[in-house]
């Protein structure tokens, strides 16, 4: 059995390069009779992998695309590459899909030998992803960790800095990672305060696995997301900023999207906003592109200036 198993993984191999393989060059790779060749390939096909054959003197085996995702066949470099684009997709490099790659990673992490993730992190550590996504920088480890929690059913501890500046050490039965505005946040119940709590991972440190099991709770509505939209609609935000863009209202509800409110004005559009940091503002206002007035707050014309005068410096002399 042990020999059968092992032609098969070989088989799927070479299968997966997607090439034409004629039956005498493939039965000879594997050092089986053509009978033998052709009841791997059957078993292959019961396992769900949709192989083709063609008969006669030229005849041969090929694997094609099929309706559903059979089991993967992986060498150690083309894990490294999917873990380490999973790691950047769910920084935010491509947008909408954060989250699924961080449940892909979850899964791919803990099928990986320590050799390899070591691998991982060191080449993490020595490059530097160009990722626009406007959020704060996160941990890919620490995110990989909360994923690992939510997937396992298995209590975190971590500490965690409030919005008021508050240390606090937390244990928590960790539900669901959801990504929203740019940031990703934790929904947990929160075992020491029995309740529900949102926590953002940027304000997250040290996030450890404890070891002890929990059976899932049911999230409130059903819909994590609306449950979080709900609860961060009902902390005040810092900042109400109203800006004058001169720009079409369409251009600017592209860029700003559901985190603030856009009417048409006789110049072009006025953008309202409620905002903890007067950062995200001013890269909306980048983003669009195009001359504006701020109404409110006065602090983001400094903020304005500020980061205008950061991007001059680094631009150089014109």
């Amino acid at each position: 059995m042990a020999n059968t198993s092992a032609r098969m993984l070989r088989l799927l191999s070479l299968l997966q390069t997607h090439r034409y393989w004629p039956g005498g060059e493939l039965a000879e790779r594997l050092a089986v009779s053509p009978r033998t060749l052709r009841r791997d390939v059957d078993r292959l096909r019961e396992l769900g992998y949709p192989v083709d054959a063609a008969r006669g003197v030229a005849g041969g085996y090929q694997l094609q695309a099929g309706a559903a995702v059979p089991p993967l066949l992986l060498d150690d470099d083309e894990a490294v590459a999917i873990a380490i684009g999973l790691r950047t997709a769910a920084a935010g490099a491509v947008a909408g899909f954060e989250e699924t790659s961080v449940r892909a990673l979850a899964k791919v992490i803990q099928l990986l030998p320590p050799r390899l993730r070591r691998r991982i992190d060191a080449l993490q550590a020595m490059t530097s992803p160009g990722v626009l996504g406007g959020g704060p920088a996160l941990d890919a480890g620490a995110l990989t960790t909360i994923a690992l929690a939510c997937r396992g059913e298995e209590r975190l501890r971590f500490g965690y800095t409030a919005r008021e500046g508050e240390a606090t050490s937390r244990h928590v039965e960790p539900h669901r990672l959801v990504s929203l505005g740019r940031r990703w946040y934790l929904m947990a119940w929160d075992t020491e305060r029995g309740d529900w709590r949102s926590f953002r991972v940027d304000r997250m440190s040290g996030p450890a696995l404890t070891g002890a099991r929990f059976r899932p709770r049911e999230i409130p509505g059903g819909d994590p997301v609306a449950w979080l939209r709900s609860r961060l609609a009902s902390v005040p935000a810092r900042h109400d900023v109203a800006v004058l863009i001169e720009a079409p209202a369409e251009r600017v509800r592209a860029v700003v999207g559901p985190w603030g409110s856009v009417e048409e004005t006789a110049a072009g559009a006025r953008l309202v906003m409620n905002v903890d940091d007067l950062n995200w503002a001013v890269l909306v206002l980048g983003t669009v592109g195009a001359p504006f007035t701020v109404q409110s707050p006065p602090e983001l014309i400094d903020a304005a200036r500020r980061v205008g005068a950061a991007l001059l410096r680094g631009a150089g002399p014109s």
